[in-house]
């Protein structure tokens, strides 16, 4: 009677995949990756020795790192710290007043002095409560540091919108809460593919690109930053 041919296994380990038998399975046969892959920012990399790739082929012809016997048996893998990204930082407790004060600090509109919906007319107030010579008296150890002062335009000043995807020129007189056609943004540009991120609509030719809708409507903006 013909000896039964050995019945061939196919190895799960991360990064093997190859066929073995239970009587030819010595150690140091297998060499496979003790840990799951990373993706990130078109990125690839194994979190075990962190050797990686941008070409998703050339990534899986990475040997493996550690070597043992071949099994049938799925290796529980523990998720992997995404190494590539920073951290992000346990936001920090901010007062209210302090943070409304920060908001409109920050806003375009409250820095020119315009009406604002968000804020109302509190930044024309807290400007009105300022002493009037607090502005022109620098004070002690100040001196030569202090920021340029901010342009003042005009309601009939002619303007650029500086929103994405608008490029408009307005006026502050025209100006309202839905005068300007925009993406927030940002854009994002990925794997051969552009696209927005607010809102969420990426296609692969760049003309495509150009011409994906506006998804936001509010005020004409010259001063984005």
């Amino acid at each position: 009677m013909a000896q039964e041919v050995a019945k061939k296994l196919r190895c799960q380990r991360i990064g093997c995949d190859a066929t073995f038998t239970e009587d030819d399975n010595p150690e140091g046969s297998c060499t496979y990756h003790d840990s799951g892959p990373i993706f990130h920012d078109g990125m690839k990399e194994w979190s075990c020795c962190k050797k990686r790739s941008h070409d998703f082929s050339l990534f899986l012809e990475i040997l493996g790192c550690k070597s043992g016997k071949h099994t049938t048996e799925k290796p529980v893998v523990i998720k992997p710290v995404r190494s590539l990204i920073n951290p992000i930082p346990a936001p920090v407790p901010v007062a209210a007043s302090s943070a409304d004060s920060s908001s409109r600090d920050s806003c375009p509109r409250c820095r020119q002095g315009f009406f604002c919906s968000d804020h109302g007319s509190q930044h024309l107030k807290d400007l009105n409560t300022k002493p009037s010579n607090s502005a022109s008296v620098p004070a002690e150890g100040d001196v030569g540091t202090s920021a340029p002062p901010k342009k003042v335009v005009g309601i009939n000043e002619p303007q650029i919108c500086r929103n994405y995807c608008c490029g408009k020129t307005f006026k502050e007189i025209d100006n309202h809460d839905t005068a300007c056609s925009y993406h927030p943004g940002p854009a994002v540009f990925h794997d051969r593919l552009r696209g927005w991120e607010c809102c969420d609509v990426h296609v692969k030719e760049f003309d495509e690109f150009m011409s994906i809708p506006p998804c936001a409507t509010g005020w004409h903006n010259a001063d984005p930053s």
